[in-house]
């Protein structure tokens, strides 16, 4: 069955955010609607649906034009399983200690490393990614400088590798959170599959707000790997659910967008212990003064 996509472009948050609740109304109706902004610095806000049928593009040029938006592009889908596709282009991800593969490649793994096993599934971070790289060779060093963590976070979660990478390699409280109820979900299955049950909860939550987060600071290690403009607004709780000498990795930073990402966390009292690039893409791990 042939999926669509419909795709726009505006300046203006709130009306991006009207054009998106105006899109769910749209007859055929979107499967699914997202409004983003564009971590570029523009302001640019980008508006999308999903849809199962083909849709009505008199109706989506309608409302480009009321909310002055770019006219929608729309783009018909290959029938594709994209999952099958994906896993097949997964390969073995080796960084520092840890290893991220896919099923498919569990017998290739070698035993002296610690295996974080990742399916391809509706969720951020395969290990491919290089801000999830990033991670995962931050943490490895924080390792072999000796630190131990007892109480670990990881913002914007995704498929829970980096709280797994945690939970592996010491016996730490961990919490895994996503704002994406899929993402929390595909979280907890790859956590039951790597033998962590039990070890680490899932929450779907916005940064620190859910209770269980916030009843469980501070932390003295947290990861956040989500994007720049987020990362700057998480400032402030960040500082407030950690304590002097905690730990944080951020990543999702866009090379030139790392000064900025670093400046704001330096005036809520966090300095740099270790930047490292990979690629377009920037991993900052900082430390509570």
């Amino acid at each position: 069955m042939p999926t669509y996509t419909a795709l726009t472009t505006l300046r203006d948050k709130t009306k991006a955010e009207a054009l998106g609740e105006m899109l769910e109304r749209l007859t055929p109706a979107p499967t699914g609607v997202g409004v983003f902004e564009v971590e570029d610095g523009s302001g640019t806000w980008e508006v999308g649906g999903y849809f199962i049928e083909k849709p009505d593009e008199a109706g989506l040029a309608l409302l480009a034009a009321m909310h002055d938006a770019r006219p929608f592009a729309v783009s018909e889908l290959e029938d594709r399983d994209w999952v099958a596709q994906v896993r097949r282009e997964l390969t073995p991800v080796y960084a520092g200690r840890f290893v991220v593969f896919g099923g498919h490649d569990r017998d290739e793994i070698p035993d002296n490393l610690i295996k974080l096993e990742i399916e391809a599934a509706m969720a951020f971070g395969t290990g491919h990614h290089g801000t999830t790289q990033g991670c995962l060779l931050s943490l490895d060093k924080l390792v072999t400088q000796g630190m131990v963590a007892t109480n670990v976070a990881d913002i914007g979660a995704g498929t829970g590798v980096l709280a797994m990478a945690a939970a592996s390699v010491w016996p730490c409280a961990t919490l895994a959170s996503d704002i994406d109820p899929v993402a929390t979900a595909t979280a907890a299955a790859n956590i039951a599959a790597n033998g962590l049950r039990g070890r680490i909860n899932t929450y779907t939550s916005v940064g620190f707000r859910h209770p269980a987060l916030r009843k469980a600071a501070p932390f003295d290690l947290v990861f956040a790997n989500i994007l720049a403009g987020p990362l700057k607004r998480l400032a402030p709780d960040m500082a407030k659910h950690t304590a002097s000498g905690s730990v944080i990795i951020l990543s999702g930073i866009l090379n030139r967008q790392a000064a900025g990402v670093e400046a704001v966390y330096k005036g809520w009292g966090f300095h740099r212990r270790d930047k490292r690039v990979i690629g377009e893409w920037t991993t900052l791990t900082l430390e509570r003064a």
